[in-house]
């Protein structure tokens, strides 16, 4: 990533700089946004240390100091460690680390942010890894061919159940509205009395194109009964002869005992189709969580373009890249935790060497060139979250591959698949369909506030008047600072002095140069 992406991705989960801060609000997200235009890298509190040759710096077209893409720390320490093979193994350095970090220093809470590894083309290291990823993609490709083929499937049971909803409405109001009678009526003659499209004999239009049975359609649409034992009551009452009575009283029982059978029929399907609905949906989201794991293999076996293009790699030597990063931090009595970021990027020469121990194991040793930087910060819970967050959104974005599938399909569905998932019984769109009905009364009852309000506006600007005069005289409480408990500076001085002597206990344990 470039220097300008890293510097929004900061802004983004509020790494800001002080003289910034009024530029951005927080969403509902958690993230920021700016009032105003872009995000700007520059109004990121980003680090910036000297890492270049002095001499360089003195040359047109180079900086004594460079931003690195990291929160600016209170106190940094960095260490370069080269091994020749003679020497021992530079994978001791970080598990030397680790342990003083672990035990010395007592940081109980150590995550792993990234472990990203890097080889040469010409590599024994690439072709295993090559093949190992390949093994990985095609298991993620059979998930994702499963997983297109079920979201198709997800549109045409949303489509089947409108339908069903589309016909039952009109049964759900028979009886309420004269309207939704015609309606079922228009549909029987339709469906079941003219299949095909032709007239059907006996079907009442074709018995209306007889002698004596015109009226029949009109008596048909407009003698509305709701039960079987209504019919004959009904139909007696009319002062028409028998024989259009008879088929009359035939057509309507008729009607009727269709419309009460397939009642119990379709809404038996809404039910099984739902309950299939659901049963697909979670289907995909078990291939989601089968998936996920392959793209997370995916993801940290691929070569990092800027570590292929760098110096450092040459196709014909056999040589490697790895960045791993820790983040670590201790309990406090305060809001401010003491937190180390430790990161380590190895050049390495991997060999592989057989080790006889009760087994014969074949493995890489590395040797070469690590270098680590120590960081040092107080940070919040929020902080903590929000550069684990960033650091999801840099590492992970092949994940966001199947979320956006899925998130696509959803958003081309549009509300009527959360709707039925929520009528299935679906949790978490039972969760956002009760928060969104109590967004919608909160919102009613601030425009009734609001109106009610205006009514009295003259009145309450008189007290808010007196409120102001009274707040000279009384100090303030509140803002973002004042919820926060306790100060960063004991969090600042306990994390230097865990720095300071992790790095010089490192040096001396290794037999360095230390004071």
């Amino acid at each position: 990533m470039m220097i300008d992406d890293w510097g929004k991705l900061l802004v983004k989960h509020g790494f800001i700089k002080k003289s910034a801060l009024g530029k951005y609000r927080k969403n509902e997200q958690g993230t920021y946004d700016p009032t105003q235009g872009e995000i700007s890298a520059d109004d990121a509190d980003m680090e910036v240390t000297e890492e270049v040759n002095i001499q360089a710096a003195n040359e047109p077209g180079f900086a004594a100091y460079q931003k690195t893409g990291y929160p600016d720390p209170y106190k940094r320490y960095r260490l370069v460690v080269e091994a020749s093979v003679s020497k021992v193994s530079i994978e001791e350095t970080y598990y030397w680390l680790l342990n003083y970090m672990r035990q010395e220093s007592s940081f109980p809470h150590v995550e792993k942010l990234t472990d990203v590894f890097s080889a040469s083309e010409q590599s024994a290291f690439w072709g295993a890894a090559q093949s190992r990823m390949g093994i990985q993609q095609d298991r993620a490709s059979q998930y994702f061919k499963g997983m297109s083929e079920m979201i198709k499937q997800l549109f045409q049971l949303v489509r089947e159940l409108r339908v069903l909803d589309e016909k039952l409405e009109p049964r759900r109001k028979w009886g309420k509205v004269k309207a939704a009678d015609v309606a079922l009526k228009g549909e029987y003659t339709d469906l079941v009395e003219n299949r095909g499209g032709q007239v059907q004999p006996g079907s009442i239009y074709h018995l209306a194109q007889q002698v004596g049975f015109t009226i029949l359609p009109d008596l048909f649409f407009n003698t509305h009964v709701y039960s079987l034992d209504e019919i004959d009551k009904k139909v007696d009452a009319l002062k028409f002869n028998k024989n259009v009575k008879q088929v009359l009283r035939r057509k309507l029982y008729a009607f009727v005992n269709w419309k009460l059978r397939t009642d119990k029929e379709l809404e038996n399907r809404r039910v099984f189709t739902l309950k299939y609905l659901r049963q697909h949906w979670n289907v995909i989201k078990m291939y989601m969580s089968w998936v996920k794991p392959y793209l997370r293999n995916i993801a940290r076996m691929q070569m990092r373009q800027e570590h292929v293009e760098s110096p450092d790699i040459i196709s014909a030597f056999e040589t490697s890249i790895i960045e791993i990063e820790l983040l670590l931090h201790k309990p406090s009595k305060t809001a401010y935790h003491p937190t180390i970021l430790a990161t380590f990027r190895y050049r390495t020469r991997p060999e592989m060497s057989f080790h006889q121990d009760q087994y014969a194991h074949r493995g890489p040793i590395h040797f070469g060139r690590v270098e680590v930087t120590l960081r040092g910060y107080a940070w919040t819970k929020d902080h903590i979250k929000a550069y684990k967050n960033l650091k999801r959104e840099e590492d992970m974005m092949l994940l966001g591959m199947v979320d956006d599938s899925v998130k696509a399909a959803m958003d081309a569905l549009g509300e009527e698949l959360e709707k039925y998932l929520w009528e299935a019984g679906e949790k978490e769109f039972e969760e956002k369909r009760r928060a969104e009905e109590a967004a919608k009364k909160k919102k009613k009852k601030s425009l009734d506030f609001a109106l009610a309000g205006s009514m009295f506006e003259p009145f309450i600007a008189v007290f808010k008047g007196f409120g102001e005069i009274f707040s000279i005289f009384t100090p303030s409480f509140g803002g973002r600072e004042a919820k926060l408990k306790g100060s960063p500076k004991d969090a600042q001085k306990s994390v230097a002095i865990e720095l300071y002597a992790m790095f010089k206990n490192y040096k001396k344990a290794h037999g360095m140069l230390s004071w």
